[in-house]
């Protein structure tokens, strides 16, 4: 942060994760071992796009490609109302909402596709409670496909405390948050409005399903690689606050003192052990019939 507070505002805007730099890092921190794995791990992401997900998430029927069922976790539009028909109108109608909060270049690129199914997908813990739905496109043929994701937004924790800006749509407070913060964001991220099947107006924010998105996994990790791992992810917030907010008077509150990395060590791990105590309260509420779970 006290590098950013020291750069120009469009330098700032213009700063990138530099892949030559990266090496760099890596070869500085890594053994040889670590460096293989972390190579591996940047080749699998590269394989995670669109049309992977497309041949991992669809099936060829009499209909053409739709959208192959993996219940409870996918579940086809068809399977889940008794008239499609009347369904699949009303989400033309999201779909062309979200399509006017796209620039207009990208809703021209969005018009070469047409739209032929959409299932529910149940989405992760993070998201628990929210609605999520993948929507399949197709261009010239079933090999020019493009699949989004519209994930519920809903308004922020943060929005009765604060005096920020209002969004008369939830998705779009997300994408206008995700803009300000990241360098590089997925070209066709939009934001639209529905009433959703239990008759309730939701907000959502849509992006492509796959795009080059990695998993990182700090439990595999020996030291050295998790602490470059800590090291790249703190650099990519510092650049995300210094892009949103004032740098000058963030670096200033930090100060050059390690109070603040004792106070998020600490925070840390006092989150870790609150989760430990969740998840057994949770599993002590299953095993005693209270609560319901299956594992998938």
């Amino acid at each position: 942060m006290r590098e950013f507070a020291g750069m120009r505002t469009l330098d700032i805007w213009y700063a990138q994760d530099d892949a030559d730099r990266l090496r760099e890092l890596m070869a500085s921190s890594m053994d040889r071992e670590a460096r293989r794995r972390t190579a591996e791990a940047t080749k699998h992401a590269r394989t995670r796009t669109h049309l992977q997900a497309f041949a991992k998430l669809t099936r060829a029927t009499p209909r053409g490609r739709r959208i192959a069922p993996d219940p409870p976790l996918i579940t086809p539009l068809d399977d889940l109302v008794d008239d499609p028909s009347t369904e699949e109108k009303a989400l033309r109608v999201v779909l062309d909402g979200y399509a006017r909060s796209l620039p207009s270049e990208r809703r021209h690129l969005l018009g070469r596709y047409h739209m032929v199914d959409i299932a529910r997908k149940v989405v992760g813990v993070g998201s628990v409670g929210t609605r999520c739905w993948i929507v399949l496109l197709l261009g010239r043929d079933d090999d020019d496909p493009l699949l989004l994701q519209a994930k519920e937004a809903q308004e922020s924790v943060l929005a009765a405390q604060t005096e920020g800006e209002r969004y008369d749509n939830q998705g779009r407070r997300v994408v206008a948050g995700q803009r300000l913060i990241q360098t590089t964001s997925d070209i066709l991220l939009g934001w639209t409005h529905t009433v959703g099947l239990d008759g309730r107006p939701r907000d959502f924010y849509v992006r492509q399903l796959r795009d080059w998105k990695g998993i990182a996994r700090p439990e595999t990790m020996d030291p050295g690689l998790l602490r470059l791992f800590a090291r790249l992810c703190g650099a990519s917030l510092a650049r995300a606050h210094a892009r949103s907010g004032d740098p000058v008077a963030i670096a200033a509150y930090l100060g050059r003192s390690d109070r603040f990395d004792r106070a998020l060590t600490g925070f840390a791990q006092d989150y870790a052990d609150r989760n430990e105590r969740d998840f057994e309260t949770l599993g002590a509420a299953v095993r005693s019939g209270r609560v319901r779970a299956e594992s998938l």
